[in-house]
């Protein structure tokens, strides 16, 4: 077996747990080619991985390895040193990107690197220009995945993986536990204000994903779905992304085309039905112990509305699961969806669940890094597969 020396390159999976009070949050990250030699990694992790193959694995708590927060880096600015933005006025809980700040040491119209807006009041706005995770407590496990012999030390880019692996996560979570304000300026429109029925009449058979996406969306399903149980595909279409060893007792379908449901040979029942129009789903309360909604929350405009409905259908303790991606229909997604970080996505998603009240144990998860397969139509222009973000939750008794 092939062990890890610094004349060798690993496939690494990391995998980055945090909680809040709101949520628990699992961060994957899958590291091609580390190179132990060059790459930077806190020393018990590197320490670690020195000697192990494939199988093994070593974690750590790496709080104390994350940036520390500094007082300093929150600050109050005038609200007129806030640039334009296509969303209007700063909102609290929001990531902006820095390069919006005028007349702040150290910031230039290009950077993009994100802050957070914690406070508004009397003209001020208060800003945080903190990690993310700076007061969040996180643990990390390193899993080997494979292990080559390095062909040739060339020099190259140097890794920080901890730093890679934490950029973007945070994002999701409240400030402080209050509410993010996603719910201003009119958030729910969309390019295309056309009837939906319009848009969707001709069917589309093509995968909105990459396969390794694909299978990793199915393996996070199978972990909720025993056999025999009823599942909802909510805004279904020609696939269901479902296990392939699942046996279901039902699998319902709702979704805008006939033709694509009818070619999903996963549902047992379909429904056409046209949620922007009246979120109210046509089933009887309690009737399912899972619903799942693939890369399609974002075409949502009465979200509210259809988060009260899925914990109406769903039996109690039933689970809730949505997914996506940074792909979707540029005229239908909502306004706010394509002006949030993709991690900022997530806490848009988490505050349906809550604002609902119905629902508990909510988790957020996220997958990138996986390579992107090699007959993929994107390869080898898009080097890495479609990231998953994923955030669900059970329908309290």
């Amino acid at each position: 077996m092939n062990l890890i020396t610094k004349d060798a390159v690993a496939d690494v999976r990391f995998t980055l747990s945090w909680e809040t009070p709101e949520a628990r949050h699992t961060e994957v990250y899958r590291a091609p080619q580390l190179n132990l030699w060059r790459d930077i990694l806190p020393h018990d992790i590197h320490d670690g991985l020195m000697g192990s193959g494939a199988g093994d694995s070593v974690e750590m708590d790496v709080t104390a390895h994350l940036p520390a927060y500094r007082p300093s880096e929150s600050f109050t600015l005038k609200r007129s040193r806030f640039g334009d933005t296509l969303l209007g006025a700063p909102r609290i809980g929001r990531f902006y990107p820095k390069g919006l700040l005028k007349d702040v040491t150290g910031v230039f119209p290009q950077n993009i690197s994100p802050f957070r807006c914690i406070h508004v009041e009397n003209g001020h706005i208060q800003v945080e220009f903190n990690h993310p995770l700076s007061k969040r407590s996180a643990h990390l496990v390193a899993e080997v995945m494979k292990v080559d012999e390095k062909k040739i030390e060339r020099g190259g880019t140097v890794m920080d993986w901890l730093e890679t692996v934490s950029e973007g996560p945070g994002m999701q979570a409240r400030w402080c536990g209050h509410p993010t304000d996603f719910f201003a300026d009119a958030p729910f429109l969309r390019d295309d204000e056309a009837p939906d029925g319009r848009f969707y009449s001709k069917p589309r058979f093509v995968h909105h994903l990459d396969a390794a996406a694909i299978e990793v969306i199915k393996a996070l399903y199978a972990r909720f779905l025993d056999d025999g149980a009823h599942v909802l595909d909510l805004m279904s279409s020609w696939t269901s992304h479902l296990p392939n060893d699942f046996k279901a007792g039902r699998v319902s379908g709702l979704g805008m085309n006939i033709a694509e449901l009818e070619q999903n040979t996963a549902l047992t029942d379909r429904v056409i039905h046209d949620l922007n129009i009246d979120p109210e789903l046509p089933y009887p309360s309690e009737t399912f112990d899972v619903i799942l909604c693939t890369v399609s929350v974002e075409y949502l405009t009465q979200p509210q509305s259809v988060f009260d409905e899925m914990a109406r259908v769903l039996k109690p303790r039933g689970i809730a699961v949505v997914t996506f991606s940074n792909r979707w229909f540029p005229p239908k997604a909502i306004r706010i969806w394509k002006h949030l970080h993709e991690f900022e996505r997530m806490g848009l998603v988490l505050e349906y669940f809550e604002r609902s009240g119905r629902f508990g144990g909510l988790e957020t998860y996220s997958v990138r890094g996986l390579p992107r397969p090699w007959d993929d139509k994107y390869y080898p222009q898009m080097r890495y597969s479609d990231p998953v973000y994923a955030v669900w939750g059970r329908k309290l008794s």
